[in-house]
């Protein structure tokens, strides 16, 4: 059964976020920190996965990642440390 993920990035602690959605988690988020693709995270040093959802169906994380875009600052890093409260990099755990 096919898996979507929405994830959040921070360049640090309470830094620069940006936030996505892919197929695949490992794969995308390799590609943000080897700078593969130019762009927002190339240009501000955002590599750290700090939050991830997973879902059954590409539309719920379309949808999901859309919400999240439109949240405030501060509810994002609610969301974060709630989850994340060090805000650990999760790659080396999703790579497991």
């Amino acid at each position: 059964m096919p898996s979507y993920y929405v994830y959040i990035l921070a360049s640090k602690r309470n830094g620069t976020l940006y936030i996505g959605s892919t197929n695949n988690l490992a794969r995308r988020i390799y590609e943000h920190r080897q700078h593969v693709v130019p762009g927002f995270t190339d240009r501000y040093g955002v590599t750290r996965l700090v939050y991830f959802e997973e879902y059954a169906e590409v539309t719920l994380a379309n949808q999901r990642e859309a919400n999240l875009k439109h949240w405030l600052r501060k509810w994002k890093i609610a969301l974060i440390e709630k989850h994340n409260p060090e805000w650990h990099d999760l790659y080396e755990m999703i790579n497991a």
